[in-house]
């Protein structure tokens, strides 16, 4: 049968809180993938870029008014990055007390290494996507951190039989279409061809499957070249099912077809409103629908679909969060497969 999983993000201030509701969604669904949550609204250290700089200890990291900043090694790291990386490691405790007992598939989430570079700043300004060297090395460092990571939770969670690591790349269309402005607004940066665009992602995802994970990678923009993430070493492609082109349905397919995890977003992400008459029969009608337009069995691919909201959480009230779960395990629980 078809899985349900969150993206990543969760509203509210308390990681506790946000921990708790998606075990007790996700991890009572049958076939359901709880993740590890972010919770922003504590802040830029909790955030999709302070929680992925905080696995990064082999670069000096700090935090400046026009966001995060490489500094060089390790020793010269800030007190915000200090703070991510002990944040994390709060969580990481938290999240083992929270599930204890649990045995099934769980997910983890990071910014990938090209959202990175159009973020993260270099020493002397400007962003790392604007120096060939120091994306290289921000994309190793993210994968040694990645695979240190894995390894940790693996240990707290002795129960979880299959762990997931979702890349979430959100900025990999716009870098490689060029559309990522320089520090003075008034220029673009660079393309980055696909061999290099494919070359860093694969570092990242190759340390994912070296440790015994199962690879994926998450985006909500469109035009994501799905082609290119999937040959970098995806395993799982996870998209907010509205923004994928043609070309993209035609990847989707091949992954299908091919015994891979198709992560379809296509549950609001925020709250549609009082009168919004989402329901998991509508839902369900709109996957077989999906699937019938690319000309595949339900009864034989089902079980690869993975049923999540169309992008992280972080906006919407924690009623719809919780509801936006219970809809999706309730539409993979109607799936065939």
């Amino acid at each position: 049968m078809a899985a349900a999983s969150g993206v990543g993000s969760m509203p509210g201030e308390s990681f506790d809180e946000a921990q708790r509701a998606v075990l007790g969604v996700l991890g009572e669904a049958a076939g359901g993938v709880p993740h590890l949550v972010e919770v922003p609204g504590r802040g830029i250290t909790a955030g999709m870029l302070g929680r992925a700089l905080g696995l990064v200890s082999d670069l000096g990291i700090d935090l400046q008014p026009a966001g995060w900043r490489l500094l060089g090694d390790s020793g010269s790291s800030g007190v915000d990055h200090r703070r991510a990386r002990s944040l994390l490691a709060q969580d990481l405790d938290g999240l083992e007390e929270l599930a204890q007992g649990y045995a099934g598939a769980f997910k983890l989430q990071v910014a990938g290494p090209w959202t990175l570079a159009a973020t993260v700043e270099k020493p002397r300004g400007d962003k790392v996507l604007s120096d060939v060297g120091a994306r290289r090395d921000l994309a190793q460092a993210l994968a040694e951190g990645v695979r240190t990571h894995v390894r940790d939770v693996r240990r707290r969670l002795t129960g979880a039989d299959r762990l997931v690591v979702q890349v979430d790349e959100p900025s990999l269309a716009a870098v490689m279409a060029g559309q990522i402005s320089t520090a003075s607004g008034f220029g673009r940066h660079r393309t980055v061809h696909p061999p290099e665009a494919s070359e860093a992602l694969g570092w990242v995802l190759a340390a994912i499957a070296a440790e015994g994970a199962e690879p994926w990678v998450h985006s909500c923009a469109p035009g994501t070249p799905l082609d290119l993430v999937r040959g970098a070493g995806a395993r799982g492609l996870a998209v907010d099912l509205a923004t994928v082109d043609a070309a993209g349905h035609d990847v989707l397919a091949t992954a299908l077809e091919a015994g891979e995890t198709v992560a379809l977003g296509i549950v609001a992400a925020t709250d549609p409103g009082a009168d919004d008459g989402v329901t998991d029969t509508a839902l369900v009608e709109q996957v077989l629908r999906w699937l019938d337009m690319l000309g595949l069995d339900p009864e034989v691919v089902g079980a690869q679909v993975v049923v999540t909201p169309s992008c992280g959480m972080a906006g919407a009230s924690g009623a719809w969060a919780r509801r936006a779960l219970s809809l999706a395990a309730a539409t993979a629980g109607h799936l065939p497969g």
